[in-house]
């Protein structure tokens, strides 16, 4: 019986050099992974590699370039693959999570209104801090309606805190309505009488 000769097609195919640097972010070594984890974000299919190790990474090191990569990636899929990181129960992912987030608002700012009405309180307050760095015009919107609808305090306060910060005259009456909305919590209508004499100083300067 005659041999078949295999053609090209039917040999093993070998993996790319892209393939084989995302493959070590979850299989190489602490140098290896570190490595791959930077040069991810110029590669095809970056974003979900770095998103799938990220959960896994023990790292401190390797895990700070994954954020990195995600941060220069720096696209709505990239804020996207790392809104579940939110939930974790590290807390030092979390707060990692959340810095990169912030370091994207303008990425990260079509998730927000569904990251604002998530039924978990840690992810409202977290997503909060996310809305400092985007422009004062989008960010008073959604900081107001968590003050006139949102059903705890803590939740309230952080969205105070932030709108002090960047805040327009849009929020007066949503901070008065909030401090209405808690009498027994003294501590947030004093939040939200400094947060409004703050909002007017900052608005007469700007008109000075």
């Amino acid at each position: 019986m005659p041999l078949v000769r295999k053609t090209d097609k039917d040999a093993p195919q070998p993996q790319t050099s892209a393939a084989v640097t995302l493959s070590a972010l979850m299989q190489g070594n602490p140098e290896e992974r570190w490595a791959a984890a930077r040069a991810a974000a110029t590669l095809a299919g970056g974003t979900q590699a770095l998103a799938a190790a990220i959960r896994s990474e023990s790292d401190l090191r390797v895990r700070e370039a994954m954020f990195t990569s995600l941060i220069r990636i720096g696209t709505p899929e990239a804020a996207q693959a790392m809104l579940p990181l939110l939930r974790a129960d590290d807390a030092n992912l979390r707060t990692s999570t959340l810095d990169a987030l912030r370091a994207i608002p303008s990425a990260a700012r079509e998730h927000l209104p569904g990251l604002l009405a998530d039924g978990d309180v840690d992810v409202r307050i977290l997503s909060c801090e996310i809305l400092r760095g985007l422009p004062a015009e989008d960010a008073t919107p959604l900081l107001c309606q968590l003050l006139v609808s949102d059903p705890e305090v803590n939740v309230c306060a952080a969205a105070i805190d932030v709108l002090a910060e960047v805040g327009t005259a849009e929020a007066l009456p949503a901070l008065e309505r909030c401090a209405a909305r808690f009498p027994q919590t003294p501590f947030l209508g004093f939040a939200a009488r400094a947060a409004r004499d703050r909002i007017l100083s900052q608005s007469l300067e700007r008109h000075d």
